[in-house]
């Protein structure tokens, strides 16, 4: 078959030195389907992504076509099939977040821009680079001719990490967890909602909130756990989730390109128009979908309670106040 051309950028970055071997090797879009990788990154650390092109070459993967290592956003975005940005401004210590959206706000207009440029029309976009979100509806702002639902955000890391609390919890596997929700904001305003989550105990399907019988520390230090989580790993490891971030990256990508097994739903961070769940319009949310034929679609019909309700609200506020700071940045970036 044809190559598809595939984008990560920060490919210099310790995220992408997790993500590109399970890409190259067929973990995403499958055992026969060949790739030309493209690499960007910014000047200084084009020595550093030589030594990465090094090692894709000396993997020796079959599958891989050609590596193409560029910081020019002109070869970097041309004819995309998809393109997974990881790069971003990190946040430095001492950083207000405000300094932070500003960075990011001109990398991801340049990065939209040049997506409507230089991709196909047909581009999948996935924004992983921090704050995720905002991240990507600047960079769909700014690619006005790319359907704003061919940009998604990552939230499936979240998704991962809630449904091993609940598996390590019961002693179950992770596959015998499913439908786990995380709505809203990748910060720690997201709400893991496990209301309409199912687990598999001893060959049957049950509520989790049923299985777990222990409402408190559902409502609590579980979902403090998945909303802090990010900061536990830094903690610890002096470093920020890279590992388990590239695992949930492929996870995303793989279910855009082949979509989502019959009965289960994912989170993703998509745009907010036309949802049932009183999200407002034009915020990149974190909603369940389902996917089929590379288009995802919105579960519908879940009940919402008022405990639900407030956490959803609370985050989409964020959202909202994020969104309108970033665009003021946009309109003088």
């Amino acid at each position: 078959g044809e190559p598809i051309r595939v984008l990560v950028t920060g490919a210099a970055g310790q995220i992408a030195y997790s993500l590109l071997y399970s890409i190259a090797k067929g973990d995403v879009f499958g055992k026969d389907q060949p790739l030309v990788l493209v690499l960007l990154d910014i000047t200084p650390m084009m020595t550093v992504l030589e030594g990465v092109v090094m090692e894709l070459q000396d993997c020796a993967l079959p599958l891989l076509r050609e590596v193409i290592p560029t910081d020019k956003e002109d070869v970097a975005f041309k004819d995309l099939d998809i393109a997974i940005l990881v790069g971003s401004m990190p946040r430095r210590e001492g950083m207000e977040r405000k300094d932070l959206l500003k960075a990011n706000v001109k990398i991801f207009k340049s990065q939209g821009a040049a997506l409507d440029k230089y991709a196909k029309k047909t581009v999948k976009v996935v924004v992983v680079g921090n704050p995720a979100n905002t991240n990507c509806l600047i960079a769909s702002k700014s690619a006005p001719s790319i359907p704003k639902e061919n940009f998604s955000c990552l939230t499936r890391l979240d998704h991962n990490r809630a449904k091993s609390q609940i598996a390590l919890k019961l002693g179950v596997t992770a596959n015998d967890v499913k439908n786990v929700i995380i709505w809203g904001n990748h910060s720690s305003t997201q709400y893991p909602d496990v209301n309409h989550a199912k687990v598999n105990v001893k060959g049957k399907e049950v509520g989790v909130y049923e299985a777990i019988k222990d409402d408190s520390w559902l409502k609590g230090d579980f979902i403090l756990t998945v909303q802090q989580r990010g900061a536990a790993v830094i903690k610890a490891r002096k470093l920020s989730s890279a590992m388990s971030a590239a695992k949930a990256i492929c996870d995303h990508v793989r279910d855009i390109w082949f979509g989502t097994p019959a009965g289960e739903f994912v989170s993703m961070g998509v745009i907010s128009d036309g949802n049932s769940y009183g999200v407002p319009e034009d915020l990149l949310y974190s909603f369940p979908v389902v996917i089929k034929d590379k288009t995802w679609k919105f579960v519908e019909g879940l009940p919402i309670n008022d405990f639900s309700r407030e956490k959803m609200d609370l985050t989409a506020k964020e959202l909202t106040e994020e969104k309108e700071t970033a665009v003021e940045f946009l309109s003088s970036a």
